[in-house]
């Protein structure tokens, strides 16, 4: 597929830090419990870290248990992309951005309680937060 913001992978590796070229460039994972962002909580927005897209609102970030920053929805429907997934030998949703195609995690429908039912479970290293200004 085309992005709007369309950078082949050396450029991208140039660009990113090891660990983040890793997840956001080839679909990787950080281990849980270990992104910086799974205990933000301050009003803001969250970017895609690759470029700087707005992805996701504090509004909507829950505590799921799931040792991932997570969410019940994006900032809007055009925000994200959605793919089959069938690595690891099962079928997910994977989750990537939609201006530039960066691998941010994957979408579950296990998110019981929360107004869409939806959890997209994403990598603190796929993403840059924001804080809103007081």
């Amino acid at each position: 597929m085309s992005y709007p913001i369309n950078k082949d992978n050396d450029t991208w590796k140039a660009e990113l830090p090891a660990e983040k070229f890793h997840v956001l460039r080839q679909a990787g994972t950080e281990r849980p419990w270990s992104g910086e962002l799974l205990e933000e909580k301050r009003p803001g927005v969250f970017h895609c870290g690759a470029c700087g897209a707005d992805l996701f609102s504090s509004d909507t970030k829950f505590e799921s248990g799931s040792g991932w920053p997570s969410f019940w929805d994006a900032v809007n429907p055009d925000a994200v992309e959605l793919k089959e997934d069938r690595g690891l030998g099962m079928v997910r949703t994977e989750v990537l951005c939609a201006q530039c195609g960066s691998h941010l995690g994957h979408l579950f429908d296990d998110a019981y309680g929360t107004p869409t039912g939806q959890r997209y479970c994403m990598n603190s290293l796929a993403l840059e937060f924001s804080p809103q200004d007081s």
